[in-house]
């Protein structure tokens, strides 16, 4: 296993926090209300993006790994 619950726990808990922090402090700000809809859609899709690539960049990792195994074993057979 990769992460234990309490890592993935404070994860979870940080981007709470995070999210929390953000719409507090837009909520106050003296913005019209179609840039304060701007500004969510952004944090959205920055969220939204920084998952992606973590994901990929973890696939691609485990795949490198895998490749790699099976080069091995193609060597010791043949």
């Amino acid at each position: 296993m990769r992460n234990t619950g309490a890592f993935t726990g404070m994860a979870i808990a940080g981007l709470i926090i995070g999210y929390a922090m953000f719409f507090i402090g837009l909520y106050n700000a003296p913005f019209e209300l179609n840039v304060k809809g701007y500004y969510i859609a952004v944090i959205l899709l920055i969220s939204y993006s920084a998952i992606g690539v973590q994901k990929v960049t973890r696939d691609n990792a485990e795949d490198n790994e895998i490749i790699a195994e099976q080069e091995a074993r193609r060597d010791i057979v043949g």
